[in-house]
């Protein structure tokens, strides 16, 4: 499956797709070099062109971030993407148990990975700073990890809620962390 059609089916028919991905091989790689990689490519390129080349209106003219701090924090971004995806895989198969659901990390970390996926897509949005608020469509991916949960993890569906929301309040969590140490590494002198 291309990356396109398995992107088309899991934004549109997200539990019939749920249900293919659980009967797929468990591939590592190929998850974060064919899928990860160009889609967690798209908030991290975007978020550069629009706050360095196009910059930010504010009253006092145009804002721009400095193309080198832009460029490490595109870096910073990106790469944190593939940790957050990771972190967040951690976070379904260890609480797995808690929810009686089956452990299972090669399936957490698809369901980590494909959930991502309205996120990455809206991060086109960071292009232009003015329509940055559009990003929030990103959310639909906690509906994309509430509906994946009983399929890849075997969980109940009347625990399925309950589990996703502590995985999403936990991912809160870890992206704040993130966030806070992208910013010190950018503002580093």
């Amino acid at each position: 499956m291309t990356l396109i059609e398995r992107v088309k089916n899991v934004i549109l028919s997200p539990d019939s797709e749920w249900l293919g991905i659980e009967r797929e091989p468990a591939d590592t790689w190929t998850l974060l070099v064919c899928y990860v990689a160009p889609l967690a490519l798209i908030p991290a390129g975007a978020g550069f062109i629009g706050t360095s080349l196009v910059g930010v209106s504010v009253s006092a003219g145009t804002f721009r971030v400095p193309v080198m701090a832009g460029i490490l924090n595109m870096v910073i971004a990106y790469a944190f993407s593939f940790a957050l995806v990771y972190i967040v895989a951690l976070i379904i198969d260890g609480l797995a148990p808690v929810f009686r659901a089956r452990r299972n990390f090669p399936n957490a970390l698809k369901l980590s990975a494909y959930s991502f996926t309205p996120s990455w897509l809206a991060g086109v949005f960071l292009l232009i700073p003015g329509l940055r608020f559009l990003t929030i469509l990103g959310l639909y991916g906690l509906y994309l990890l509430w509906t994946g949960l009983p399929p890849l993890m075997d969980a109940a569906r009347d625990r399925s809620l309950l589990y996703a929301a502590t995985v999403v309040f936990a991912t809160l969590i870890v992206t704040v962390v993130l966030a806070l140490i992208q910013s010190m590494i950018v503002t580093i002198p």
